[in-house]
């Protein structure tokens, strides 16, 4: 199992438009045959920081990930727009 963590932070004046586009890359995230969670987390107090915790069966399934329609659009075009990735950790289960 491959496990992802990413953190973005919305741009000034745009805290209102990350989460609904992250609500459609969640939605068409989770049908892949190879996505075995995916997680959006919203800050408590800092409400332009969002936490994604994803979990794929194996690397080629996070690479099908990372080449589908759905996150080349909105992961690669439109959240770019308006957030900032900050952080995007790569890891492995232990035992």
């Amino acid at each position: 199992m491959v496990v992802l963590a990413v953190t973005w932070v919305a741009k000034s004046g745009h805290d209102g438009d990350i989460a609904p586009i992250l609500a459609k890359l969640t939605e068409e995230s989770r049908k892949e045959p190879g996505c075995l969670m995916y997680l959006v987390h919203r800050h408590k107090t800092d409400r332009r920081r969002f936490f994604i915790y994803e979990q794929y069966k194996d690397d080629a399934a996070l690479e099908a990930h990372r080449a589908s329609p759905h996150f080349l659009q909105y992961a690669r075009k439109e959240l770019p727009k308006i957030a900032d990735r900050v952080e995007g950790h790569l890891y492995e289960v232990m035992g």
